[in-house]
């Protein structure tokens, strides 16, 4: 059995967060093809922390809804599972499900899920590569009884 290791890391306290098990559950169906073992970080933060990493790592100004970190494991080193890190903002997904008219928790959901698949070098770049991983996203999502995040003005359940 594949090992699938997850380290939460809550530095802001909303009432709004999902469970430890939430986040295992999605981590895993993005998982699902992946034949490794695999260790994930989930790091939520504030705006004032988005902020400063997002204008650090990308050279953007203001705060985004997630951050994806892949880990690069060293030539030469084994034993190391780390896929990396993913750094979400609370309340820019919070502000998002409103504006987007969705539910937070399925907001939530399709974020990490599209976090994992960044980790695991999904990218929407180009036309292409935004069809593919968008599509594997409704796919994943569908599977949790979640509507398709890509659709405008419907609510999510």
């Amino acid at each position: 059995m594949l090992l699938r290791q997850l380290d939460i890391q809550r530095i802001v306290d909303l009432g709004a967060l999902p469970s430890d098990d939430d986040f295992q559950l999605w981590v895993e169906k993005a998982l699902a093809d992946y034949s490794q073992d695999a260790e994930v970080v989930i790091r939520i933060v504030n705006i004032q922390e988005m902020i400063a990493l997002n204008s650090q790592y990308r050279g953007k100004q203001g705060a985004t809804n997630i951050l994806s970190f892949p880990f690069d494991v060293p030539e030469g080193v084994e034993g190391i599972d780390l896929l990396g890190d993913l750094v979400v903002c609370a309340a820019v997904l919070e502000q998002e499900s409103k504006q987007q008219n969705k539910v937070l928790s399925a907001h939530w959901a399709h974020i990490i899920i599209h976090g994992v698949l960044h980790l695991l070098g999904y990218d929407h770049l180009t036309g292409d590569e935004a069809i593919e991983m968008e599509s594997k996203e409704i796919v994943l999502l569908q599977e949790l009884h979640i509507d398709n995040p890509y659709q405008e003005n419907e609510v999510n359940g």
